[in-house]
Formats: structure tokens, C-alpha cells, sequence
């Protein structure tokens, strides 16, 4: 008995259709992916935004622009 070809391709024509699928979405996911990664380099980040105020509240009480008082209040606030 012949083998008939004509059936044979269905089955992987259906795979084909779920691999090309799974494929372009996880092109369109990189694609995605490497704009929001370029979106947020160039915000900075909150703890590295807390940090640098800290620094400069620091600065200002060291060179006495500021009180204790005043120091400890920005501090909890900036904290918090």
C-alpha cells in the first residue's frame, strides 16, 4: 500500500503555526522589553534619588545652614 503524502503534512503544519506564535511573541516581548529598560535608565531610581538628598541634608547641617531640629524633621520626612 502507498503511503499518501497529501495527509502526512497537516500535523506539522499545525506545530509550524504554534512555533511561529511562540516566536513573534517573544520578539515583540524583547522588543517590549528593551524599550522600557531604555525608558528607565534614564530616570533615576528612588533610593539612589533619597540618597542623594540625604547627602546634601547633610551637607547643610554640617555647615550649620540648618538646625537639629530642622535636620531631624527633613530626615524623617525623606525617609518616610
Amino acid at each position: 500500500m502507498m503511503f499518501d503524502w497529501s495527509s502526512a503534512g497537516w500535523g506539522w503544519m499545525f506545530f509550524g503555526g504554534i512555533f511561529m506564535l511562540i516566536f513573534w511573541c517573544a520578539i515583540i516581548g524583547l522588543i517590549i522589553w528593551g524599550i522600557v529598560q531604555l525608558v528607565r535608565k534614564g530616570q533615576p531610581s528612588s533610593s539612589a534619588t533619597k540618597t542623594h538628598y540625604m547627602e546634601t541634608l547633610k551637607e547643610r547641617y554640617a555647615k550649620g545652614e540648618i538646625s537639629k531640629e530642622e535636620f531631624d524633621q527633613m530626615k524623617k520626612d525623606l525617609l518616610s
